[in-house]
């Protein structure tokens, strides 16, 4: 497992109300790593947060640890 999924892994299950739903897959592709987030739907606002804020900050914090590894991702929030 990589360590931007244990990362997103670790935050998301933080943030929900049902931890054991939260699945986080990795999608290998040509240019870029995606990592796709599940939540249960109730647990969803609470991953988005106030205006995207909660999610943009974990996007943010995958993007630093895959620069320092010279790597490009993306986080979607399914």
């Amino acid at each position: 497992m990589s360590a931007m999924k244990d990362l997103v892994e670790y935050i998301a299950k933080a943030l929900a109300d049902k931890p054991h739903q939260v699945q986080v897959s990795e999608i290998e592709g040509e240019a870029a790593l995606v990592l796709e987030l599940r939540v249960a739907p109730e647990d969803m606002g609470r991953i988005i947060g106030k205006d995207g804020r909660t999610a943009n900050a974990i996007r943010t914090l995958v993007r630093v640890l895959a620069a320092k590894q010279g790597k490009r991702v993306t986080l979607e929030i399914v």
